[in-house]
């Protein structure tokens, strides 16, 4: 008995070091429809909840398509920022893409997620 007590206590603990000391407000956001050629944007805003400074070592994209911005700075415990990620909508169509967040010290990503639907352009009346 004491030795599934022991196993159950490693896996909370475990569990609770691999989850990155940071809160995000949502992790998944959706555009709904939008036009063709018109570039769309949404920040993800954060919080760091661990007790060292949260720095972001690299937002990246699965994808040309998509493009996160991030700040380089230490954010304080209980200070936050925004991870402000762009999608290019070229193409028509439903998308979702994502967006893997990795942070130093810090063992799992965070996967932020974008969707909608692009609608397509109307095209062009001639003279």
């Amino acid at each position: 008995m004491k030795q599934l007590l022991l196993i159950a206590a490693l896996f909370v603990t475990l569990g609770a070091m691999a989850q990155a000391p940071v809160k995000f407000t949502n992790t998944e956001h959706s555009f709904g429809k939008i036009a063709q050629n018109k570039p769309a944007s949404y920040e993800f805003a954060f919080v760091n909840t661990g007790a060292k400074p949260l720095v972001i070592d690299v937002a990246t994209a699965e994808c040309g398509c998509t493009t996160p911005e991030y700040p380089k700075d230490a954010f304080p415990t209980g200070k936050g920022g925004k991870i402000k990620v762009t999608y290019n909508a070229a193409n028509p169509g439903a998308f979702t893409k994502k967006v893997t967040v990795k942070f130093a010290n810090v063992t799992d990503p965070v996967i932020l997620t974008i969707q909608g639907e692009v609608i397509p352009a109307a095209p062009a009346k001639s003279k």
